[in-house]
Parts: structure tokens; sequence; C-alpha cells
């Protein structure tokens, strides 16, 4: 038997103008199942300023900050834990380009170019990095033991 290939986990978010929208989200999550994620945690949050500003505080200072943290206070969003290899690409494949008008003309079948509106309401976030990703998820589950599911990882590809 083939040992099986190793997963990665990333953080995904639906921002607050996707899921205002109940019918939006039941077809982003039909998206991620097709697409063969597993979701290892799921939470829908309503954030504060301060913790948008938490979130968001290695873009304190930039012009589009507190336009940023004004949209993800506006409304409830929610936060996932998705699993697969090669995850944290094939998140970010899934959700395409960060302008959803562009993502229009270039990769038409991305969930940014069907639900996005704009370059700050575009509805999705994916992590860009492993390490970017175990932070993430600390931020959002600190409930989520990044070392065991590594260790069951380990365990799971012998």
């Amino acid at each position: 038997m083939l040992p099986r290939p190793p997963t990665r986990i990333t953080l995904a978010l639906l921002k607050p103008d996707l899921s205002a929208n109940n019918l939006k989200v039941d077809k982003v999550f039909a998206h991620i199942q097709k697409n063969e994620f597993n979701i290892l945690a799921h939470k829908k949050l309503l954030w504060s300023k301060a913790d948008a500003e938490a979130f968001y505080g290695e873009h304190r200072g930039k012009f589009f900050f507190e336009r940023l943290c004004g949209y993800m206070t506006s409304g409830h969003f929610h936060a996932l834990i998705l699993e697969k290899p090669n995850a944290i690409t094939d998140w970010r494949a899934l959700i395409g380009p960060t302008h959803p008008p562009r993502a229009r003309i270039n990769a038409p079948d991305t969930l940014r170019s069907l639900y996005g509106m704009t370059d700050t309401r575009n509805s999705f976030h994916g992590s860009d990095a492993d390490e970017t990703a175990k932070s993430e998820i600390r931020f959002f589950f600190p409930e989520f033991d990044i070392a065991q599911w590594e260790a069951n990882q380990a365990e799971n590809r012998v």
C-alpha cells in the first residue's frame, strides 16, 4: 500500500458580505466539499473593532486598514480550518484573485469571481503559507491543537 500523501491545513474566512446571504454560504460549502476539503473546525463570528485590528495589525498604517477593519466588523462571518493535501494552494486557487472584477475576466470559475464585489469586499480569505496558516488558525481557534494534528498526520502516513 502506498503511503498517504501528507495533508496540510489552512484558514479560510467567508467574509461578512458573503455571510449575510445563507444561500451563498451554502453554495460555498458545496464548493468546499466538491473540491475535497475536510472541514476540521468552523465558527460563525461577529468581531469587535479590536478583534479586527488585532488580526490585521500588520496592515496598520496602510491606506486600506480602517476600511478593512470596518468591513470585517460589519456583520457575521465564518472561519474554517480546511484540510487536504495542498490545502493552502488549492484553497487560494479556488477563491481566486483578490480583485473580483479582474477575477471575472481572468478566473471566471473562482469563488471571488462568483461572489466578490470589490478588492475590500472580496468575500474570502486564505492563508498564504504554512506558518501563516498556523498563526491564523491559532488566532481563530486557540482550542485547536496543531501539534496534536501534526502528530496524527505523521502516524497516518506510515
